[in-house]
């Protein structure tokens, strides 16, 4: 996220004092745990391994427990591991380099700056607030949940889970302050903001919703790409735009109406019609005034760019995967160049001709979130070279033996599972480059196709409920005051336990409506 995303979420964590120690705790424990377990399998080489295997176990102890527990930036553990892997002999400095220039990472790139792009022009409060202004959504506290959860989804799809968040919290405060005014009046007595039963249900769902909605498209969250990434680069299997959204969007609708009807019977709202947050809306929609010409370009660019991203879908459809013309646009169009053109138009289209001002700056641009795409080349990195080393094969075989899994259906509710723990304690990232490269080499290993385990994977990777740690969205929401960390444990606890079931059962049914099992 941009510089001005992440003044906005540190300044919203208001973490106790016992948290905060239990934080500190945490790093302090990393920094001295990860050196001695680096150093321990280095000397000791305790595995059946080749020597730059038994390295590489090393470089990974270390970097797991760099990345669990964030004794230093996750960003700068992505560029230790590769480092040390130069230093150590397991590669040289261009092969362990090189995936930080996939064509995946130019796809996140060109994505960034069209997000980027949106929020300095405004489009998004635009977009969200032409949604939450439909006359069917009204003042009704019920479907104002709905909306915004909707609005959260859609715009996640496209954007961080963070600066969706971090945008949505404030208009949901704003509604919050109107309905504690209305609960007031009727108990004849002041009711604080942070008691209320519907504040805990728009908070958790703006933070939720905004996990959920980003496995929708490959750009939506950073664990999808990693999952195609590693598809691709791995065992040369390639899993298009059209097609990831084909498979995850029902999961992702499936999942947002489980969130809407368990909030609105977990946290009922104290009044349910709620009149001023109409005029809210309608006033501050009204602020924005006519549409610029920086909105109408980032728009032109953002639909310009999702029409390369799914034109493969449909002439995989009309014309068939074998056709010329299907081949000739995937060689010329991939996903990563169409985004780099999309991007490319925001730096041309003019916002002022004469005095040479276009839609975004460099300046702006480089506000994009770089620790994340430094965070998905070293994951490649490590990646890879467990596969080149063996690693990752002793290691799926080892999970097969000690866990007695080896069908299609059960690697990939286990690799679910894994992640889906695993993602509570790290970022989303993180978990997808530690847990998607083991349930490809695990599915290998047993013989079976590793796109659902892969897929599963990194869905799983989405679903983080429980903490505040577990993702930015909750940490944002948390911070609010509205959402006590018993209620957070609580409902978490529960969302986890029913994604679970959602995105196994979801990608075993999709990948095997689709043939891909």
């Amino acid at each position: 996220m941009g510089q001005r995303y992440k003044d906005l979420f540190e300044a919203k964590e208001t973490y106790t004092e016992a948290e905060l120690k239990f934080e500190k705790a945490r790093r302090t424990a990393g920094l001295f745990i990860g050196p001695i377990f680096f150093l321990f399998f280095l000397l000791f080489s305790p595995f059946s391994l080749t020597p730059e295997a038994n390295r590489l176990v090393a470089v990974l102890a270390l970097v797991l427990t760099f990345w669990i527990t964030e004794a230093i930036p996750i960003p700068a553990t992505a560029l230790l591991g590769p480092t040390l892997m130069v230093v150590l002999g397991i590669g040289g400095v261009r092969e362990v380099f090189a995936p930080f220039a996939d064509p995946v990472i130019w796809l996140f790139l060109g994505s960034f700056v069209l997000a980027e792009g949106m929020f300095v022009h405004g489009l998004n409060q635009r977009v969200a607030y032409g949604i939450l202004s439909i006359k069917k959504i009204g003042s009704n506290a019920s479907r104002i949940l709905f909306g915004f959860g909707a609005i959260t989804c859609f715009l996640s799809m496209w954007l961080s889970n963070t600066a969706t968040t971090a945008m949505l919290y404030p208009i949901g405060m704003s509604i919050l302050v109107t309905l504690s005014g209305m609960v007031s009046q009727r108990k004849q007595q002041g009711v604080d903001i942070h008691h209320l039963r519907y504040g805990t249900a728009l908070m958790l769902m703006v933070a939720y919703a905004s996990s959920i909605g980003g496995i929708g498209t490959p750009v939506g969250s950073p664990p999808n790409l990693i999952a195609i990434g590693q598809l691709n680069k791995f065992v040369n299997i390639k899993i298009p735009f059209f097609q990831w959204m084909m498979i995850a969007l029902p999961i992702m609708g499936i999942m947002f109406l489980v969130l809407f009807y368990y909030l609105k019977k977990a946290c009922p709202p104290e009044i349910e019609e709620i009149p001023s947050s109409r005029e809210f809306i309608e006033e501050e929609k009204r602020k924005l005034g006519k549409w610029t010409r920086g909105e109408k370009n980032c728009l032109f660019a953002f639909l310009f760019t999702v029409t390369l991203w799914i034109t493969p879908g449909f002439l995989a459809i009309i014309c068939g995967t074998d056709s010329p013309v299907y081949s000739a646009y995937q060689k010329l169009l991939p996903e990563g160049i169409a985004a780099l053109l999309g991007a490319g138009l925001l730096f041309i289209l003019p916002l002022n001709w004469k005095e040479r001002q276009f839609t975004i700056s460099w300046s702006t641009a480089v506000n994009i979130d770089w620790g994340t795409i430094l965070l998905f080349g070293g994951g490649l990195s490590l990646g890879e070279f467990m596969f080149k080393t063996k690693l990752a094969y002793a290691i799926g075989n080892g999970l097969i033996s000690l866990t007695g899994v080896n069908s299609w259906w059960t690697i990939t509710a286990l690799f679910a599972l894994v992640s889906i723990i695993v993602t509570e304690t790290t970022s989303n990232t993180a978990a997808a480059t530690m847990v998607c490269p083991l349930a490809i080499a695990s599915a290998q290993a047993a013989g079976v196709n590793p796109i659902a385990p892969a897929i599963a994977s990194a869905l799983g990777a989405s679903m983080a409920f429980m903490l505040p740690i577990s993702t930015p969205p909750n940490a944002i929401v948390y911070g609010s005051g509205c959402v006590p960390i018993t209620q957070m444990i609580r409902h978490g606890f529960v969302l986890d336990v029913i994604s679970y079931i959602v995105v196994t059962g979801g990608v075993l049914l999709m990948c095997s409506l689709f043939g891909l099992r």
